[in-house]
């Protein structure tokens, strides 16, 4: 991997100096791609020397999205070491797990997180600690000088992990997913070849940078490529919807529950959209009737799928088949290898259900400190999903569900999200999901948990199921909330509700 396939604000520093990279939307504060530059030598050159860090040692960092965050990813492209974003949102004994884990040479919080990390033994232990203010100071644009032009970076090899991810640890312990120097490349390259991303393209990311998401969806392809990111760190969808039209936004990404608040906004009808080419959906299907309201806001819906360990970017449904093969997370991007296998390792014929394999150069090489785990995660150089999925005569993909998810009722499979998007499809139902419970007689059974748009009854709902389900999936029980707990990337949290 040469200087400038690692070090990409270094060649943009020379193509674009003075272009914004990165904007505050809080602050309005604004680094230039020269400026990001500097800055990522100024302070690698600092972990170097000063700090005593080397290629491979860990940076863990609790903080909300800011200017100084990217200046820390220029400067782990510069030196190798390893960003390790760890969510605020954790409990101090996670937190600890995490530090533990990770073993970081350095941790760097914002200093609101600050009671958090010290309940925690393993911070203590850690000899370089820095707060985020005390990082912001030190990467003040007016304290840069000459040298701060030129840094030479340590190589690194295009295995040599820039980011350890920890899953979200719905179930047992995070895992650390390793995100190599060659997943970056070839996640930047599939996604500017699927979607239109430029020198001259603009995005907000509201997204934490503890997930995948947050990084890698966007905001490292627009990186790569020379064009424009404002940050923002609390999701407002009237806020939300102006910037989009203040700062020209020509990409978005989303999940389905941003894109729902933002529809029913009042400043929804009045925004001027018209200069985006589309936004990008993940983390769960959108239902038809909302896809509709954004293309006739002249906004077209482009879903797709991804993971922490592979990719993140993987497929994309393109926004003319967005209706037509509704429920379909679109075709492979690129440089994406797909298959679909049964149990016994088979390649499924079209229509047939079978466990989402991947290969590729953006696959990660396994989990951090965990042979067992990265073992298990793959089969013959193939990358197992966990999630179950089909491909229609087409080529089009389709998630059916997670395989922990399905259950078996009287011998037979059963996948909650096909119950799912039966009850979605209910005027009465807002948001509707299934989980197992015991059944002394099939052995399992599902429970729906609804939530209403008006009255319905569950005799109404189990009657509508019948009618459009084989009687083996109807939900044996339903149990009506005002609202459906969802974890930090903003997806339903079925634990919660199994073990509720």
């Amino acid at each position: 991997m040469t200087i400038y396939q690692q070090d990409w604000t270094a060649k943009w520093a020379q193509y674009a100096p003075d272009k914004i990279a990165f904007r505050e939307f809080e602050t309005g504060r604004t680094y230039t791609y020269g400026t990001l530059n500097q800055l990522g030598n100024r302070l690698a050159r600092h972990l170097v020397i000063e700090r005593g860090l080397k290629k491979g040692d860990r940076i863990a960092i609790i903080s909300e999205n800011c200017l100084e965050y990217m200046v820390l990813f220029a400067a782990a492209q510069k030196t190798g070491c390893i960003l390790v974003p760890l969510n605020y949102r954790l409990t101090a004994n996670e937190i600890d797990f995490l530090i533990q884990n990770a073993a970081p040479s350095m941790v760097i919080w914002q200093e609101s997180f600050g009671e958090v990390l010290e309940r925690s033994e393993a911070f203590a232990s850690v000899a370089n600690r820095w707060s985020m203010n005390e990082l912001a100071s030190f990467c003040n644009p007016d304290l840069l000088v000459s040298e701060d032009a030129q840094f030479d970076c340590e190589p690194v090899s295009e295995d040599d992990p820039i980011f350890i991810l920890y899953t979200s640890g719905t179930s047992g312990f995070p895992k650390g997913a390793l995100y190599t120097h060659n997943m970056l490349f070839w996640n930047s390259i599939n996604t500017a070849l699927s979607l239109i991303i430029n020198s001259e393209s603009r995005t907000v990311n509201c997204m934490p940078p503890f997930h995948t998401g947050g990084w890698n969806v966007l905001t490292t392809p627009f990186l790569h490529h020379g064009a424009y990111t404002c940050m923002m760190n609390k999701f407002e969808p009237d806020a939300l919807l102006r910037l989009l039209a203040e700062d020209q936004v020509t990409v978005f990404m989303g999940v389905p529950t941003m894109l729902a608040r933002m529809a029913e906004s009042p400043e929804f009808e009045e925004v001027d959209l018209s200069h985006m080419h589309y936004i990008i959906v993940g983390g769960e299907a959108m239902p038809i009737p909302l896809i509709e309201k954004w293309h006739n806001k002249g906004v077209p819906i482009r879903q797709g799928y991804g993971m922490t360990e592979v990719g993140p970017n993987l497929t994309s449904l393109h926004q003319d088949d967005a209706v037509r093969k509704k429920g379909s997370i679109g075709r492979p991007n690129f440089y994406v290898q797909v298959r679909i296998t049964d149990e016994h390792g088979n390649s499924c014929d079209a229509n047939a259900v079978g466990e989402l394999q991947l290969r590729g150069p953006m696959v990660t090489p396994g989990y951090w400190q965990n042979p067992e785990a990265s073992a298990s995660c793959m089969q013959d150089g193939w990358f197992k999903s966990g999630d179950m999925a089909k491909a229609d005569e087409e080529g089009f993909l389709y998630i059916v569900d997670r395989i922990k998810n399905m259950y078996i009722s009287g011998g037979e499979n059963v996948y909650p999200a096909e119950i799912e998007r039966v009850l979605l499809s209910h005027p009465a139902v807002e948001e509707a999901v299934v989980v197992s419970i015991p059944d002394p007689k099939w052995g399992e059974a599902g429970k729906a948990f609804v939530v209403q748009k008006t009255p319905v009854t569950d005799s109404e709902l189990s009657a509508f199921c019948r009618d459009k389900l084989a009687k083996f999936k109807v939900p044996r029980e339903f149990e009506f909330v005002a609202t459906l707990p969802r974890n930090d990337s903003g997806k339903i949290n079925r634990n919660a509700l199994k073990n509720g």
